[in-house]
């Protein structure tokens, strides 16, 4: 019998920040929290979860897993999340892609896919 996943997990520098940002980016709630790891989810039976643990550096590379997201208005989701405290973030995409590259506030990039409708 394979695996369930059940979460991925994410480095922090502030994971109870962080948590809280994906949570609002997501429309997830906390569903665990203790100063060493915040867990959220869409609901707290749903899996897969997104867990954040604390690290004492900050990020210095890109990501090797990143999330996509798949939003019903693309120019509206990227415009939500820069005003959320997001930023546009250059791994070497060329300009022709139908995705737009962001970085959450701790600098974790992450996709914001071509909308549904396209």
């Amino acid at each position: 019998m394979p695996s369930q996943w059940e979460q991925i997990v994410v480095d922090a520098e502030d994971p109870a920040r962080l948590a809280r940002w994906w949570a609002e980016a997501l429309g997830y709630k906390i569903v665990h929290e203790q100063p060493d790891e915040v867990e959220i989810r869409r609901t707290p039976d749903q899996l897969p979860g997104l867990i954040f643990v604390p690290v004492p550096d900050a990020k210095t590379v890109k990501n090797r897993l990143h999330i996509d997201l798949r939003p019903d208005d693309q120019e509206a989701e990227v415009e939500r999340l820069l005003d959320m405290g997001a930023r546009h973030a250059d791994v070497g995409q060329s300009d022709d892609v139908t995705w737009v590259v962001l970085a959450d506030p701790e600098g974790n990039e992450f996709c914001v896919l071509s909308s549904k409708r396209e």
